[in-house]
């Protein structure tokens, strides 16, 4: 409950700030698709980067963040209900962004997601994204974030808002 309460935070102590180069800090919301949908029902995370502008039109940074999965609850009949553990990571990836135009940006993080939990050995991560400037100073994207698991992939769509700190 605290690390929802303090993403919420975040995002609002955000809102009036602009989302484009330099270090952009926001909250996600995601659905779990495939694989992960068999373990969990949604995740909240928070994403962080840093991104230079290289050309007139090109950002490259890092990212990172923080996803946590919520554990489903599973029905076992009479033999009552268990709840599965969270599924939690940290990205560490090289960013990139082009901008289409002053409102419209798509690109990609690739990297590692470490596994935070136990069993939990993280992989290959990956995650093409689609931004737009709701204004200069908020931006709302969306993207899929696919981790490679040894023996499955984590994939997830989500939502989510960035603002420039």
């Amino acid at each position: 409950m605290k690390k929802s309460l303090v993403i919420i935070c975040m995002f609002f102590a955000g809102i009036t700030l602009q989302a484009q180069e330099g270090f952009n800090l926001g909250i996600n919301f995601g659905f779990p698709t495939g694989d992960a949908s068999d373990f969990s029902s949604f995740s909240l995370g928070i994403d962080a980067n840093y991104l230079w502008n290289v050309g007139e039109s090109i950002d490259v940074g890092v990212a990172t963040g923080f996803t946590n999965a919520f554990g489903k609850k599973i029905d076992l009949g009479t033999f009552g209900e268990v709840t599965l553990d969270d599924v939690q990571f940290i990205p560490v990836a090289a960013a990139g962004r082009y901008h289409f135009t002053e409102k419209f940006r798509a690109g990609a993080d690739l990297g590692y997601a470490i596994g935070l939990n136990d069993g939990n050995d993280g992989g290959f991560y990956y995650r093409p994204i689609v931004g737009y400037g709701i204004t200069d100073r908020i931006e709302a994207n969306f993207s899929y974030t696919g981790i490679s698991l040894d023996g499955g992939t984590w994939s997830t769509f989500v939502l989510g808002f960035m603002v420039n700190l």
